[in-house]
């Protein structure tokens, strides 16, 4: 209807694919996005690499998220990080100081992202991060987590991101085209929020959760992680707690109230990876919102109004 592709113009919307049971029933490209042009992620690329840490898992390269992450990473000794569970990485309760504010130029997250745009090292930055709360008490959006499970990632697997991501999850969901990460000057990908991906790849990775970790004919990721990702398990994760934005979180998944066990993958500037799967729903938005974080609230942010349109489509493929 009108007022849908004036939200979708609103916000600068790239390309918005529907999957319902498996099969596209909808999608759409404008401005620059198509078929085979990839799109930055931003934090979408979180739930991704969650992923590869449930793969090294299962995999016993890391033995237990409950072991701290400077056993696999001893230069986060003397951090933040050190002694913090992988488990309370995964779910933004480090404890760690950090401000994620897309509005304000010297916030923590600014001040990190200016590392890909000036030169320095991701790794290098998480080594001067400093504690503030007891890890594992209190909720805290914080894309330094995300570096963190990728440093993990490289120290507990012996390769890098993009060779394990390719070998153990790219290949196997069977992925259409080829994508690639930011890296940093040291060749360290910018795994918080540098993914660049096609729609229909984006998607794949919401196929893979939407069927319990089993996708292209095989088990990928373990069914239980799968289901752990998606669940609030502690009462600072749980959904309802921030009137601004009311969503839980779970192992770098969204989490919003829902009946229908709904979670998204979700990266500023409007960019979603939602999966509703009790109606066989995964939906992929890719924007370029030009109003994202000139208000630190929904009304630049629009993401609550996404999730109602996603709601919506829905209702309207049953």
């Amino acid at each position: 209807d009108s007022g849908t592709d004036q939200f979708l113009k609103e916000t600068d919307t790239a390309a918005l694919l529907v999957l319902k049971d498996g099969k596209i029933v909808y999608e759409n490209y404008w401005l620059t996005g198509g078929r085979d042009i990839t799109w930055l992620s931003m934090s979408v690329s979180k739930s991704f690499v969650a992923t590869l840490v449930g793969i090294a898992v299962a995999e016993g390269r890391i033995q237990s998220i409950t072991d701290p992450v400077t056993l696999y990473a001893p230069s986060l000794k003397g951090s933040a990080y050190d002694g913090v569970s992988i488990k309370d990485i995964l779910q933004m309760s480090s404890g760690a100081a950090w401000t994620e504010d897309y509005s304000d130029p010297n916030s923590d997250v600014m001040r990190f992202g200016q590392i890909f745009a000036v030169g320095g090292s991701l790794n290098e930055f998480l080594t001067t991060m400093k504690p503030d709360r007891e890890p594992g008490t209190h909720y805290r959006y914080n894309s330094a987590e995300t570096q963190v499970l990728g440093l993990l990632l490289t120290r507990a697997t012996g390769q890098s991101v993009t060779q394990y991501m390719t070998e153990k999850l790219w290949h196997p969901m069977g992925a259409e085209q080829t994508g690639h990460w930011l890296v940093d000057s040291e060749g360290m990908e910018m795994v918080f929020g540098g993914l660049s991906i096609t729609a229909r790849d984006y998607a794949k990775i919401g196929e893979l959760y939407r069927n319990g970790g089993y996708f292209n004919g095989r088990q990928i990721v373990p069914a239980a992680w799968i289901t752990a990702s998606v669940t609030p398990d502690a009462p600072h994760l749980a959904p309802g707690l921030n009137p601004d934005f009311p969503f839980g979180y779970g192992y770098q998944w969204w989490v919003p109230e829902s009946l229908e066990g709904e979670y998204s993958a979700i990266g500023v500037y409007n960019q979603f990876v939602y999966v509703n799967p009790a109606r066989g729903l995964t939906i992929v938005k890719l924007s370029a919102n030009s109003d994202y974080g000139t208000t630190d609230d929904e009304s630049s942010w629009r993401e609550m109004e996404t999730l109602a349109l996603f709601r919506a489509i829905g209702a309207a493929v049953e």
